[in-house]
């Protein structure tokens, strides 16, 4: 027993060394943020207004730009600059024994860290459905039906410069981190409808509100001076003068609503 004992723990020993307990946090946490609460259904099938997905889009680096930005010292993810470097026609010369050059690109942010993520499920109210039964013979039934279009726009929580590229940045990172359909614009179109349907008693009224979720996103924007670096026959990415600034974003969730009922 004592040698089965030992055996274990040693087990034990070296699966943390594996898997440390922060990976296994980390992954509980990006599960409970991808988590849908019950009150919150996808419309996506039922939609009436079909979400466009083309900023979710995520360019890829070409074979030479995937090694120069892989050779940085800072990490690179903006599209943007991925999609310039992928479209550069420099190419030094096999021949240019003891050539130097310098191209500067200007500066760019270069890749968000996320340092709070949180989801507010009542982000904003869409519809208001309405059923009066006071004076009624029985119990009622209503279901939700969206009266009028309803457009849910995010965005930055502070002003800054590159502002479009930066929400991008933020955008791919929590797309990448909930397997949330997130989106900087929604809509709910008019008539969307859904078959829950709530129960109205005899001489009250139901109020059945219905919410657009969003997430908020709280991190750090890495920027920095690019240069291309051309040594002879080799070229590589040198970044300079890096900074880092305080960020924030509401994004909303694409063809998810939230439902509160209440009888009065």
């Amino acid at each position: 027993m004592k040698f089965k004992c030992l055996g274990f723990i040693v087990l034990i020993g070296l699966l943390s060394l594996v898997y440390p307990p922060e990976a296994f946090t980390k992954e509980k946490e990006n599960k409970a943020e991808s988590e849908i609460p019950s009150h919150v259904l996808n419309i996506s099938k039922d939609n009436t207004y079909p979400n466009s997905t083309d900023d979710q889009e995520i360019l890829e680096a070409e074979e030479l730009t995937d090694e120069l930005i892989n050779e940085t010292d800072v990490r690179i993810s903006n599209p943007e600059l991925i999609e310039m470097l992928n479209e550069t026609s420099i190419k030094p010369s096999p021949f240019a024994i003891g050539y130097r050059g310098e191209i500067f690109l200007g500066r760019w942010p270069l890749s968000y860290e996320s340092k709070e993520r949180n989801t507010n499920w009542e982000y904003q109210e869409v519809n208001l459905n309405e059923l009066n039964n006071q004076g009624g013979q029985s119990v009622g039934e209503m279901s939700y039906e969206q009266k009028e279009e309803k457009r849910i726009t995010g965005g930055l929580t502070t002003k800054a410069t590159h502002s479009d590229q930066m929400m991008k940045l933020i955008l791919l990172e929590a797309q990448n981190k909930t397997k949330l359909p997130l989106s900087f614009q929604s809509t709910i179109g008019q008539g969307t409808k859904q078959t829950n349907s709530y129960s109205v008693p005899v001489n009250k009224i139901g109020l059945l509100r219905a919410y657009a979720p969003a997430i908020n996103e709280k991190g750090e924007v890495a920027f920095g001076d690019v240069y291309i670096q051309l040594k002879g026959s080799k070229m590589s990415i040198d970044i300079k003068n890096v900074t880092r600034q305080g960020i924030g974003a509401w994004i909303p969730i694409q063809d998810h609503v939230s439902f509160s009922f209440e009888l009065k």
